[in-house]
């Protein structure tokens, strides 16, 4: 009898699922395509590092980092992401370039699962070695450039520290509003905006941490304002490691600079010759009387609508930065494991680390190896608070020994007419 009972209840149980409607039958169906992904984000010395994937034919994917370069119109990957997305690269000297190996090539990447196309440019940059980065203190082996960007919808959120790109349309944005110049040929963004009530067009990139202005701007403003901070060295945020000449960089700090609906104080600035650029990225368009950069709205998310060239800026957070609370290195990375000192800056009239040389090289922080490390981490471990302690590992002709250096406040208000002044030390 009970196994009679449990025929009919299967029975009818079959019974109804064969009368069941139609409809409430679910349905097994390909799993689409998301239109807008949100995915964390590194900053690593102002850069927006973020997890991308490359799509093989046989569905398989490779993981590598991306740069998010809205102020870099150009492609550039290393030599093994040229290799994995199969281009033909070819080198004359010290310039190499991958091109697709046919014109029906499909060239993407994917963000959080959102394919993004690449389609768009017909060549990449490629540099001329074996490295597997875009250039020694990076983690980075491809850019996302603005050529890319101006077809989604982007919005950055530093204080969360998040990336949020999408199908034009599909993401909403906060906060004031300003309007966007945004360049038709390359996707570069200037942002209008005033500085002592004259009306200028900055740049904005958002993949650089250096602010700068023209020299013949930088200089007006620097006669006129002998008692806002300045100093002359890149170091901090604004040490890209990019350009010998970065020991001879002059930085101000800028009182006031009213950017599109942003009123933004004490903005730190570097006098750069626009012919002067890093190689990799921080190149507003030359129509631009300069640019800002991460660096300068770290407190904000930042909105990119490019279809009605409009920008968000939507604060998250009021906390000021001890952006050049650092010890007074100027650094330069080489190959994947060392930092060169190319100079250091001087505070109060004197070299702040007056212990090394200019040709030695770092080798760890607080008795942490940085071989290996990028140069924002290495930064990270070189600031702190004003009067802070850091023992420095340097090595000088083949033999390391200990430094005790202190942080310092650079770009500060001056105590005194001899600490109004920092200069770079060159021995």
């Amino acid at each position: 009898m009970r196994v009679e009972a449990a025929f009919v209840v299967i029975l009818l149980i079959g019974i109804l699922g064969a009368t069941a409607p139609r409809q409430n039958v679910p349905k097994l169906v390909p799993r689409s395509e998301p239109r807008s992904v949100t995915v964390p984000l590194t900053l690593d010395q102002g850069r927006v590092v973020i997890d991308v994937n490359l799509p093989r034919p046989d569905g398989s994917t490779d993981h590598i980092r991306g740069w998010v370069d809205n102020g870099n119109p150009n492609l550039n990957m290393s030599a093994r992401v040229a290799n994995l997305l199969g281009l033909s690269v070819t080198c004359d000297g010290q310039i190499c370039r991958g091109t697709p190996n046919s014109q029906s090539a499909a060239l993407e990447i994917a963000i959080g699962g959102m394919k993004i196309s690449l389609s768009a440019i017909k060549e990449a940059k490629v540099p001329a070695n074996d490295a597997s980065a875009l250039a020694p203190g990076m983690s980075a082996e491809i850019n996302i450039p603005s050529t890319v960007l101006r077809n989604y919808d982007v919005l950055i959120d530093f204080p969360d520290r998040k990336l949020s790109i999408g199908q034009p349309g599909t993401l909403k944005f906060y906060g004031v509003t300003s309007k966007m110049l945004v360049n038709p040929s390359n996707g570069l963004i200037q942002v209008p905006s005033k500085i002592e009530n004259k009306n200028y067009n900055l740049g904005l990139d958002l993949g650089s941490s250096i602010n700068l202005l023209p020299a013949e701007l930088f200089d007006r403003l620097y006669n006129a304002h002998p008692d806002w901070p300045h100093m002359t060295g890149a170091v901090g945020p604004f040490n890209a490691g990019e350009l010998n000449d970065e020991p001879a960089w002059r930085l101000m700090r800028v009182d006031r600079i009213q950017y599109g609906p942003l009123f933004l104080t004490d903005v730190a600035v570097a006098n750069l010759p626009m012919g002067e650029l890093p190689p990799e990225g921080g190149r507003p368009d030359n129509s631009a009387a300069g640019q800002l950069s991460s660096e300068a709205l770290l407190n904000y998310r930042v909105g990119l609508d490019y279809p009605p060239s409009t920008a968000y800026f939507d604060i998250g957070r009021t906390v000021r930065f001890p952006d050049f609370d650092v010890v007074g290195l100027i650094l330069r990375p080489e190959g994947h494991t060392d930092f060169t000192i190319i100079a250091v800056a001087d505070f109060g009239g004197k070299p702040s680390v007056p212990d090394v040389q200019v040709g030695d090289h770092l080798v760890a922080v607080d008795d942490n190896p940085i071989a290996d490390l990028t140069l924002g981490q290495v930064w990270s471990l070189l600031e702190g608070s004003p009067g802070q302690e850091r023992k420095l590992t340097v090595a000088r002709a083949g033999k390391q020994f200990t430094v005790v250096a202190k942080v310092q406040h650079f770009l500060s208000d001056p105590q005194s007419k001899d600490d109004a002044k920092g200069k770079s030390k060159n021995n």
